[in-house]
Parts: C-alpha cells; structure tokens; sequence
C-alpha cells in the first residue's frame, strides 16, 4: 500500500481509491467475490469523485450535501470490506489497513459537515 499524504484531502481520497484498485487487482476474481470487489471499487472510488465536486459547489449547501455523500460512501465502503475480509482471510493485515483509512475519512466527512453546522447555527444569532 502507498503512503497516504494526510493533509492533502483531494489526493488522500484518490489515492485511497487507488490503494483499493490495486488490491482488489491482486485477487481471485471467481463468483463469489466479483460482486464484492465490483462494489468495493465503486464505493471507494466514489469518495474522491464525490469530495472533487464538493470542491466545485455552487454554494455552501450544495458543499454541506456532496461532503455528507462523501461519508455515506466511505461507510459504504467499510462494509465491502468487511465482506471483501470474509472472502479472503489472509488478506487481512492489507484490509485492516483500508478500514482504518476509510474510518479516518468517515470522522473526516463527518467533521467538516458538523463544522458547517455549527457555522449555520451562529450566523443565524
């Protein structure tokens, strides 16, 4: 697995998504796993794509909802690989290492949604 730069949230995603490529390249791909690595990838893809258009919102609303999207996939994505680790055991030290980052973007997502929140809330005083 690359390192993942921590900071930079755009290539932090992409290369998340990428990390999930590579892996799910190195497996079997037979009957029971192509639905799983089919919807892992799509997931895990998703974060950066979704986190690209929140960078380009119209408006404050439209950044709150992409971001929330962003989360929604990333908890998506912690579930296909939990599934992905029933299928392939051994591969667990690399799964361990996927969910941790995907549960570090999900208290990301989540945090920056929280943070417009809170700016919504005291702009209304």
């Amino acid at each position: 697995m690359t390192a993942i730069k921590k900071y930079d949230l755009e290539e932090r995603t992409g290369r998340f998504g990428e990390n999930n490529i590579d892996f799910c390249l190195s497996l079997s791909y037979d009957y029971m796993a192509k639905p799983i690595i089919n919807q892992l990838i799509r997931s895990a893809t998703s974060i950066g794509a979704n986190y690209m258009e929140a960078n380009g919102a119209s408006s404050r609303k439209d950044f709150r909802n992409k971001i929330l999207i962003c989360k929604k996939e990333a908890q998506e994505t912690k579930h296909w690989l939990r599934m992905r680790g029933k299928i392939y055991p051994k591969e667990s030290e690399k799964l361990r290492y996927l969910w941790r980052e995907c549960q570090e973007l999900t208290l990301i997502f989540h945090q920056i949604a929280t943070t417009i929140d809170k700016g919504k809330s005291l702009n209304r005083n």
